[in-house]
């Protein structure tokens, strides 16, 4: 789950492993069409979204990954829809893979205080 401004190789680098995997991964976001990565300093490459996360149903997934960028992360974790995809990750005892700032949309949820094992 990413919008615009993510951190691009916190994006690609996950997204390559997983489908070297054999898994299927589908980008959600928040709008339809493309995000914009940010490199370093500057805006990177657009990325085809396959799902808007209001389209989406966290029950057709195994895993989610947040990648980091503060311009992504202060987008998603202010989006009612975006909190409450990762919040129905967390009732489902699914794995959730926060990278840096994504972190941020976790804390958001309120269901840290909860955990106190398997976060690294």
């Amino acid at each position: 789950m990413a919008t615009d401004g993510f951190e691009q190789s916190e994006f690609t680098k996950p997204i390559k492993a997983l489908k070297n995997e054999g898994i299927l991964v589908d980008v959600l976001s928040l709008k339809e069409g493309n995000i914009k990565g940010w490199e370093e300093t500057k805006w990177g490459d657009k990325f085809k979204v396959d799902k808007t996360i209001d389209n989406a149903l966290s029950t057709d997934y195994d895993m989610l990954v947040l990648p980091g960028g503060v311009l992504n992360t202060d987008s998603l974790r202010t989006n009612e829809s975006a909190v409450k995809f990762a919040v129905e990750f967390f009732e489902q005892g699914k794995p959730i893979a926060a990278i840096c700032h994504a972190g941020s949309i976790l804390i958001e949820t309120g269901l840290l205080r909860r955990k106190t094992d398997d976060i690294l």
